[in-house]
């Protein structure tokens, strides 16, 4: 069974880490991760990946779970040395083993290798389990629309913690972006496709902005499932509700939902799952074409997060046995 997973960041990485899980009690699980690209930004000449970085140190089992971002054990004496060159700004710091990442990624693609070239080699360092994937080879990073005009996705989020009203979202260059080769494959010869439990606009929306990715997933002919990270009307981790808001969305499992759309209906949906507190959005969405089912969804440890990996699998069979 080929299982793909689509998203980003902290919350797609803790999701897939149990789907790994699952998958080693299991066996039988080929597992791809279609990676938002659209964080990424230029620092100090160097390029950053925070959601491929993310999901690479986490299934590396190097990342620092009390930050919950970057590598563990870290240094900051480079960081140090860069903003006082200033070159790089004071909110934004970097650990040294993580520079040593950037350093790498950087100097590839100004060989010319492509972004999947890239997360090839740096795939290839740790055993990982799973085989990740950019969107897209193009460069798509989001920019934040304010009424003092446009500022990067990661001045808005980590700078300014999303404080500074946001009226949208806009990915550069996105018109001439196109699903990466590694994606494309993944999304077609899946068995299973699952929506991770991540941002749902600013890591979820720019991979479905890709040209040709909604089109993907509405031809493919696996079921496509989606895990809630919205749980009792309060957002998991991270400031998604903020960019809910932007988009006139409601915080809520079902209102999310609703913004992915059934796939009979045009939108890409066959299934969700939502958490036992919202079971209530349970018969609405039933009603819409989505197949909902309540389940737990806080991944607390190695079980729990198995559990809701074998839940979407589950709810996924229990879609392509009836088309």
């Amino acid at each position: 069974m080929r299982i793909t997973v689509i998203g980003g960041g902290v919350g797609c990485a803790r999701f897939v880490l149990g789907l790994r899980e699952h998958a080693r009690r299991t066996g039988g699980i080929e597992i791809d991760v279609v990676v938002n690209t659209a964080d990424d930004w230029w620092v100090s000449g160097l390029r950053i990946s925070p959601d491929h970085d993310s999901l690479l140190y986490a299934l590396a089992g190097v990342n620092d779970t009390v930050r919950g971002w970057g590598r563990s054990d870290e240094s900051e004496r480079v960081a140090a040395e860069l903003q006082a060159w200033g070159t790089a700004p004071e909110w934004f710091t970097l650990g040294d083993l993580d520079l040593g990442t950037h350093i790498a990624r950087t100097a590839w693609i100004r060989e010319g290798k492509s972004v999947s070239e890239v997360y090839r080699r740096l795939g290839s360092r740790w055993p990982l389990g799973v085989t990740l994937h950019p969107a897209t080879d193009s460069e798509i990073d989001t920019q934040v629309v304010t009424d003092g005009g446009r500022i990067h996705f990661q001045e808005w989020w980590v700078k300014h913690r999303s404080r500074i009203p946001a009226r949208g979202f806009e990915q550069q260059n996105i018109a001439r972006a196109e699903p990466s080769a590694g994606a494309r494959a993944a999304i077609e010869d899946a068995d299973v496709i699952v929506l991770a439990p991540s941002n749902p606009v600013v890591s979820i929306g720019p991979v479905l902005a890709v040209p040709g990715m909604r089109d993907l997933l509405r031809d493919a002919s696996a079921p496509v499932v989606g895990v809630s990270g919205i749980i009792d009307g309060a957002v998991v981790r991270g400031m998604a509700d903020a960019c809910l808001a932007a988009i006139g969305v409601e915080t809520s499992a079902r209102a999310v939902a609703e913004h992915y759309g059934a796939r009979s209906a045009g939108g890409i949906l066959d299934g969700w799952l939502v958490d036992v507190t919202d079971a209530a959005a349970v018969e609405p969405l039933r009603a819409q074409g989505i197949a909902t089912r309540a389940v737990p969804l806080w991944l607390r440890d190695a079980d729990s997060s198995a559990q809701l990996a074998r839940d979407a699998i589950e709810l996924a069979r229990s879609r392509h046995s009836r088309a």
